[in-house]
């Protein structure tokens, strides 16, 4: 098969590289360029000329052909933007999940040569195929699976989709780099959105949307306990960098118009977690399923809770939690799965 890679000079896409290379398949790979010159601006040096520096190298040792491809102004317009509007909105984006569904599986394909229709990553996800269809199972590492991320793929997309490590644990993955002897085989795997590479994230929200400080209130005695530099910092159950003492103490709530944080102790929480919420513009990746009785992932890990759903409308789901969640936040993706089967996902409504 003629397939496209895509390569971020990590372990992960290395390796799938590799896997791929030893099965004969005509191969060509692609960097992706999607950092904003902007955050360069206050970053000083580059902190992606590594990851192509390691990408050319694993390129030149399999002879295969490496192209850079600029989406900057795409990723700008599709996710980025879209990111800062919820942080204003005082919700939590979930850029990762737009980042594939709209760049990488997304704007990308629709550049590619037309020979060269299917695509490769190094996700921690397998794809089966029933009744002629793609299915998206959870990769075989529970830690590393990465169905999460990939909830928002259309149909369509998974078809054109390959990912050669679902049936690999990570272990296994840093072996293989070892056997291969990639350049990049010690190298530490990469942490946080995937567009900010070494740029923290309150660093990049600072610079775009500055800060606004406000109170903190104890949610169950109304006092104010601290200050924080802007509500779009903070997101539900959020425990680490308030600054509080006596703690631990956990965001439960933000008032957007007063610009008010509300947390709450940890002696304190079961009564603010929450077990039922609504999700929009669910996207299921198939057939709806026949049963409502459920696993939900609200964020990425191997943490599942059982649940239910009820489709309150077309495109919305009530989804009931056997147990209280501290972390439900608007904005957030909420995942649902069968079994070992990603069903789908949508997001987290207010």
């Amino acid at each position: 098969m003629k397939i496209a890679v895509l390569l971020s000079g990590g372990v992960d896409s290395s390796v799938a590289l590799h896997l791929l290379a030893r099965q004969g398949h005509e191969l060509t790979a692609f960097y992706l360029k999607i950092w904003l010159e902007e955050e360069l601006a206050f970053m000083g040096d580059c902190p992606w000329e590594t990851d192509l520096l390691f990408a050319r190298q694993v390129c030149e040792q399999l002879d295969v052909a490496l192209e850079i491809v600029s989406l900057q102004q795409e990723y700008l317009e599709r996710v980025v933007n879209h990111a800062l509007d919820e942080l204003r909105a005082g919700r939590t984006p979930s850029p990762d999940i737009f980042c594939n569904q709209r760049i990488k599986f997304g704007a990308f394909i629709d550049l590619l040569d037309p020979t060269l229709n299917t695509t490769a990553s190094g996700h921690y996800a397998r794809l089966e195929e029933l009744n002629g269809s793609p299915v998206l199972k959870c990769g075989i590492d529970p830690i590393k699976d990465q169905t999460y991320f990939l909830s928002h793929l259309r149909p369509t997309q998974l078809e054109r989709l390959i990912l050669p490590l679902g049936n690999f644990n990570k272990s296994e993955v840093r072996q293989l780099a070892s056997d291969f002897d990639l350049c990049n085989k010690d190298r530490p795997d990469s942490q946080g959105v995937c567009f900010l590479g070494k740029i923290s994230y309150r660093d990049f929200v600072a610079f775009h949307l500055g800060e606004k400080p406000g109170r903190i209130i104890d949610l169950d005695s109304s006092t104010t306990i601290g200050e924080h530099r802007g509500y779009w910092f903070h997101t539900i159950g959020q425990r680490h960098g308030l600054g509080l003492s006596g703690g631990p103490w956990f965001v439960v709530g933000k008032e957007i118009e007063d610009n008010v944080v509300f947390v709450a102790h940890g002696d304190r929480l079961p009564p603010h977690g929450r077990r039922t919420f609504e999700t929009d513009r669910f996207n299921w990746l198939g057939g709806k399923p026949k049963s409502s009785e459920l696993k939900v992932k609200l964020r990425h890990g191997p943490e599942f809770h059982e649940c239910t759903i009820e489709e309150v409308e077309r495109g919305r789901l009530r989804v009931q939690l056997a147990t209280p969640d501290m972390g439900v936040a608007a904005g957030q993706h909420a995942v649902l799965y069968d079994n070992d089967t990603c069903l789908g996902g949508g997001v987290i409504s207010s």
